[in-house]
């Protein structure tokens, strides 16, 4: 089960899966793909992770972790 960050809007959710990996955000097909620096976030070891630039929180939601 996936902890919900109180402080992460639900629209800044975003579900991925393995073959969406390696992860980075903003991601390419994003429409915002230029709005901060690209950052490459490992999101194998936890199974979720927030951006540090927007707060975005990915799920890893396939496969286990």
């Amino acid at each position: 089960m996936t902890k919900q960050h109180s402080n992460t809007p639900p629209e800044r959710r975003y579900d991925v899966k393995r073959s969406d990996l390696p992860l980075s955000c903003p991601m390419p097909s994003m429409s915002g793909w230029d709005a901060h620096p690209r950052v490459f976030l490992d999101i194998e070891q936890q199974g979720e992770i927030l951006c540090p630039y927007c707060g975005a929180l990915y799920v890893l939601v396939d496969g286990e972790v």
